[in-house]
């Protein structure tokens, strides 16, 4: 498995950095989060033992146990899936270098709350729906700018709570034939960060990342000026 998966993270480092190079763009700027979901804890050791650092889980039931059982201090965790209200507190204690799929002021509250019991701060992305699907999770963010102006003081809100920090933004783009169809819906998102950097002025990390693009148009995502890329299957193979 280890020399496929370094073969497989060799191939998309290299189509990072020609992504990053096409935009003219420093591929040092982009972040790889390996998404590890249906992976077991020795496909993340494997992944790590070939120079991944960051990793993706989408439930904590699973994420949880799999900590524990890598256990290494030099790799970071990122909670990238939908977050029950219900499981707040267990995410906001499981040491996630950042939350990426905060969809509502209520879920960051609820993270801000058990993180601040705690005495920590939990990073956090606020996740925008861009598209209009239904079935998308996100603060509404699609249609006319209308919506953008909103979200203000909602994103204003969660600015002030004392256990979570906004860095940024996170979506997921609708499944399109071809990757460049999605690049419509990253530019969007691009520009709401714009937006929200020129109205909420706030610390510059604040809204520094974006977290978009996936295995199947992650290219699209960095031209477009994704900081934060989730790829599963291009590293790890079709999971079962």
């Amino acid at each position: 498995m280890t020399a496929s998966l370094g073969a497989n993270i060799e191939n998309v480092t290299a189509r990072i950095a020609a992504a990053a190079q096409r935009a003219g763009r420093d591929p040092s700027e982009i972040q790889l989060v390996a998404v590890t979901k249906t992976y077991p804890a020795e496909g993340v050791l494997a992944a790590a033992e070939v120079g991944l650092t960051d990793f993706g889980e989408n439930r904590i039931e699973e994420a949880a146990p799999k900590m524990r059982a890598v256990a290494r201090p030099d790799l970071r965790w990122h909670m990238i899936g939908h977050v029950q209200s219900r499981k707040a507190r267990e995410v906001a204690l499981a040491g996630f270098v950042l939350v990426h799929s905060v969809d509502s002021l209520k879920l960051a509250e609820r993270l801000s709350k058990a993180a601040a019991e705690a005495e920590r701060v939990q990073p956090i992305l606020l996740e925008c729906n861009v598209s209009g699907e239904a079935a998308k999770s996100g603060f509404e963010a699609f249609g006319d700018s209308g919506r953008w102006e909103r979200l203000l003081s909602t994103f204003e809100t969660g600015l002030k709570l004392p256990g979570v920090r906004v860095q940024g933004l996170m979506t997921m783009a609708p499944i399109v034939e071809h990757s460049e169809a999605a690049r419509p819906y990253f530019a969007r998102l691009r520009e709401l960060r714009d937006f929200l950097a020129a109205h909420l002025p706030a610390e510059p990390e604040t809204w520094q990342t974006l977290s978009m693009g996936m295995t199947d148009d992650f290219e699209a995502a960095i031209v477009e000026g994704a900081t934060l890329v989730r790829v599963g299957r291009a590293l790890f193979g079709e999971r079962a």
